[in-house]
């Protein structure tokens, strides 16, 4: 199951009280102050995992509290820091404080750290306190209290590619045609529910990666259909695919409409590398297909680039997309 939002409490240890304490030595009846320092209260870290790919776990714990340093003893004896609590998290996951919204960490590399909540500080024993007019304090400071914070925990995919179309262009019989991932087919809108990521194999070893994310309806971008739950998907990519269904009965309307949900959820998404596929071309005659690339090659901005005509199913121009879209990736 994938998820790709999440709220979470957590709270970092409290330090550990610093210690009251005197020397108890033999022949020394009036021992000077000995009492160690408290711990230090563990930080609560988040730690980005490449081999995380959702939000799920956090869907059954919402809390998270770190340890508290310990105490400080007799005889100078500091106490033990408390443990920091490493939570993972999937790289492309941004941190939001829940009351601000401000955006506090934005994972995008394999183990990087963050940490969002420091442990207290641990008080100081009375040995700290003795002065020339009191030697013998029979005080000490308390720890001091971990931060504590609610936070949001939103998952972006990461991809070099992200398909842009609408329900049932295609989109997942293309990525189970190009690369490993299998996503679920069938031939009625919305059968992609959840993003999919396939890493493509190119030639020579290389490759790249294709996020296949649920469909766009007109709308989406102030949140119908899928919505949101689709666009934050694509923020990330280097170079967009359109999908447009060859069949469509106006395919220059078809695309406007993709660009204008785009541009309605962040203008900048235009400003991305673009390749333009008509997609299935096996359910037309080799003329008719002429016909419709050429009209749209007419109408649609395509900066004098191809529009490619592709099929998935019966591998038509498949090999041709793939280097279009590395040109794209490294031109």
């Amino acid at each position: 199951m994938f998820l790709d939002y999440a709220e979470i409490f957590v709270r970092a240890g409290k330090g550990g009280d610093g210690a009251v304490a005197f020397r108890r030595e033999k022949y020394v009846p009036k021992g000077g102050p000995a009492g160690g320092n408290g711990g230090r209260g563990g930080n609560v870290i988040l730690k980005a995992n490449e081999n995380l790919h959702t939000l799920l776990d956090f869907k059954y714990k919402r809390k998270y509290i770190a340890q508290d340093g310990q105490p400080g003893g007799k005889s100078l004896k500091d106490g033990k820091s408390g443990e920091d609590l490493i939570i993972s998290v999937p790289v492309g996951t941004i941190v939001k404080d829940f009351e601000t919204k401000e955006i506090l960490y934005d994972f995008t590399k394999h183990g990087e750290e963050f940490i969002v909540a420091k442990g207290g500080k641990g008080g100081k024993g009375n040995s700290n306190f003795a002065t020339p007019t009191n030697q013998t304090p029979r005080f000490a400071e308390e720890g001091k209290p971990g931060e504590e914070r609610k936070i949001i925990l939103e998952l972006k995919l990461i991809a070099d590619v992200g398909l842009v179309g609408f329900p049932n262009a295609g989109k997942s019989t293309l990525i189970s045609t190009i690369s490993a991932a299998r996503p679920k087919i069938a031939d009625y809108p919305f059968t992609t529910l959840k993003p999919n990521l396939g890493i493509v194999k190119y030639k020579d070893y290389k490759t790249f990666t294709v996020a296949d994310i649920p469909g766009l309806i007109e709308g989406a971008h102030l949140g119908k259909g899928l919505g949101h739950q689709f666009l934050k998907h694509i923020e990330r990519t280097k170079v967009l695919l359109f999908l447009i269904d060859i069949t469509s009965e106006d395919i220059v309307k078809d695309f406007n409409i993709l660009s204008s949900e785009l541009a309605g959820f962040n203008e900048s998404l235009l400003q991305k590398r673009k390749v333009i596929a008509l997609t299935k071309a096996d359910l037309l005659p080799e003329d008719e297909r002429r016909k419709k690339k050429s009209e749209a090659e007419s109408e649609l901005p395509t900066g004098d680039k191809e529009i490619l005509v592709i099929s998935s199913v019966a591998g038509y121009n498949i090999q041709k997309l793939l280097d279009r879209l590395w040109l794209e990736l490294n031109g």
